[in-house]
């Protein structure tokens, strides 16, 4: 039998995000409100086991010094005696020793965005380049639909097809995050070819190496607020919708 005509060609698009990987710094108000919630527990905090064993020494030492004898059978000739003062000196001398790596990388100084090691404190997007028509235009990976798939299993093989199999991705549902429709110029356009739906679908990546993808097209790993340098701007208007910072 003679297939249906679709008057609408069907796409299914997948937004993959790389999650932060650390905390974004905090506000002034966040900063002031940590250090009251800090000195609240400080306060109503006990004892720790440490603190009270420090205590415990200090009680002893003020009883020796106050006594001409020590009735502490604790500290046996030739036994190693480490105080809770000791381990604090050992702890200050690691902390001092201690750098914190920086926030801005390599990557973020030279701004190279098909980068994953970029602005780790936020959310970044994979874009390909992709030919539409008679343009090459920066879109989320997409292919069309066929006969047999889901709308997910479409989204997936685009996915596939821009990062290879190998790539672990949690996806997220079985149903669209959005829909972005538009049609095609007049010159091309029919009743059986109206224009294209392209159908989004969102999963979190969770390869942290991607030296082995297949991403042989043009890609880029950009946060929601560079969007707007790729993205034509009703297409963005759809992806923003969903897409959360």
């Amino acid at each position: 039998t003679a297939a249906v005509p679709r008057p609408w060609r069907l796409f299914g698009a997948m937004c993959l995000l790389r999650l932060p990987r650390i905390t974004q710094p905090l506000g002034k108000e966040e900063e002031e409100m940590a250090a009251l919630m800090g000195q609240i527990e400080l306060e109503r905090s006990h004892y720790s086991d440490h603190e009270i064993r420090k205590l415990e020494e200090e009680e002893r030492l003020r009883r020796r010094k106050e006594s001409m004898y020590d009735n502490d059978d604790d500290e046996a000739p030739g036994k190693t005696v480490i105080m809770a003062q000791d381990l604090e000196d050992k702890w200050e001398q690691k902390l001092l020793q201690f750098k914190a790596a920086s926030r801005i990388t390599d990557a973020d100084k030279n701004n190279n965005r098909t980068s994953l090691n970029r602005k780790l404190d936020s959310n970044l997007m994979l874009l390909v380049k992709q030919k539409v028509g008679n343009q090459e235009l920066w879109l989320l990976p997409q292919v069309e639909w066929q006969p047999g798939e889901t709308l997910r299993s479409t989204a997936e093989r685009a996915m596939a097809t821009f990062l290879g199999d190998h790539v672990q991705a949690k996806i997220l549902g079985n149903a669209p995050y959005g829909i972005y429709k538009y049609k095609f110029p007049r010159a091309i356009r029919t009743e059986d070819n109206v224009g294209a739906k392209v159908f989004f679908f969102k999963a979190f990546l969770q390869s942290s190496d991607l030296s082995e993808a297949e991403l042989t097209e043009d890609y880029l790993w950009v946060t929601k607020d560079e969007l707007g340098d790729y993205l034509k701007s009703e297409y963005l208007k759809k992806v923003n919708r969903f897409l959360l910072d």
